[in-house]
């Protein structure tokens, strides 16, 4: 008999994050904790910037469907999750307990159980859309305290495309002296001519990839962007679930995806291996997790050519642990399952 238990708990951000679809300085992260009277097995949600998909939304879904009972085998949790109509996240924070707990029942790291390697990708960090002046001053903060090695600048600014380009001006001249990589996710705030031209300016300055130029739901666009891309082009929000990478995989070079939004680690292998049967790069991101998720996240990096997952670096504080930074590489712990724990 598995018990569910759940606890939420506000999360501070240590510097604001502003995206093309809003800013978010704080959110409620919901835990799930699942037990067989011996090992205790947990998972997160965190909602998305703008996101319906709430803490306490996703616990009434959980409860409701707990009630019939939870199947210990996550395949077929999972199914029955999605065919009830669960939030995506609400499905990763019960997914991603169920994986933990399998791993501490076999007294094994989660990436063991899963017969994969420990990632050696580093990670991104993330710098968020704001004035110039304040970029030029954060982001020496955000490599210092990191020690990573690829920095993500987010653009899709509402204030425009020369704001855009003001703003990562005083990102890579920042960065600079640190040697890192540069990304960019405009988070859908381009039109299809914005993104044409950005890609080039972008290209032109050293820029590896740019991700999401175009809203969820244009996805149409996509090819004209494709077609005239001067650097590679990855999708995020266009992709939540394995069937979406098939509708866009003749006109992007990658999809990244999250497990809030593809509902857990069940998902995330599917879709990456439906990307690589069509010659697709892969990435992984993230919302506002703490260390859970993102131990979870760490669990199946080896899988990924790009990873994103820096979003308890950016808590103040992360009320979890078990994630840690290691040569600028999200590095899974040898402890058995995930590897992380609440510690509040």
């Amino acid at each position: 008999m598995i018990r569910v238990d759940f606890k939420i708990v506000e999360v501070q951000k240590l510097f604001p994050l502003m995206i093309s679809r809003g800013t978010m300085s704080s959110s409620e992260n919901l835990f799930v904790f699942v037990g067989d009277g011996t090992h205790i097995g947990v998972g997160e949600l965190s909602p998305a910037t703008g996101s319906a998909w709430t803490a306490e939304h996703g616990q009434a879904q959980l409860e409701a469907f707990i009630r019939v009972g939870v199947a210990s085998d996550p395949y077929t949790n999972y199914a029955r999750m999605r065919e009830a109509g669960i939030d995506p996240p609400a499905m990763a924070a019960l997914d991603v307990a169920l994986w933990d707990l399998l791993a501490k029942q076999a007294n094994m790291p989660l990436y063991r159980l899963l017969g994969l390697p420990k990632p050696t990708e580093p990670t991104s960090v993330t710098i968020g859309i704001n004035p110039p002046e304040v970029t030029a001053e954060r982001v020496p903060s955000i490599l210092n305290s990191s020690g990573a090695k690829c920095l993500k600048i987010k653009l899709g600014s509402p204030e425009g495309r020369d704001h855009d380009k003001a703003h990562f001006m005083a990102a890579a001249e920042a960065a600079e002296p640190f040697g890192v990589k540069l990304r960019v996710d405009a988070n859908g705030g381009w039109t299809v001519d914005e993104a044409i031209a950005m890609c080039r300016w972008l290209a032109d300055r050293g820029v590896d990839y740019v991700e999401q130029p175009l809203a969820e739901g244009q996805e149409e666009g996509l090819m004209t962007v494709f077609a005239n891309r001067p650097l590679p082009i990855f999708v995020d929000e266009s992709i939540r679930f394995a069937p979406d990478v098939v509708k866009v995989a003749d006109r992007v070079d990658g999809i990244n995806l999250k497990l809030m939004k593809c509902g857990g680690i069940t998902e995330a292998v599917r879709i990456v291996a439906t990307a690589k049967a069509f010659g697709l790069q892969t990435m992984i991101g993230c919302m506002s997790e703490t260390s859970i998720a993102i131990a979870a996240g760490a669990a199946i990096g080896a899988l990924f050519d790009h990873i994103d997952l820096d979003s308890h670096l950016n808590l103040n504080p992360d009320p979890a642990s078990g994630a840690p930074i290691v040569d600028g590489v999200i590095v899974p712990t040898d402890q058995p399952g995930h590897g992380a724990s609440l510690d509040a």
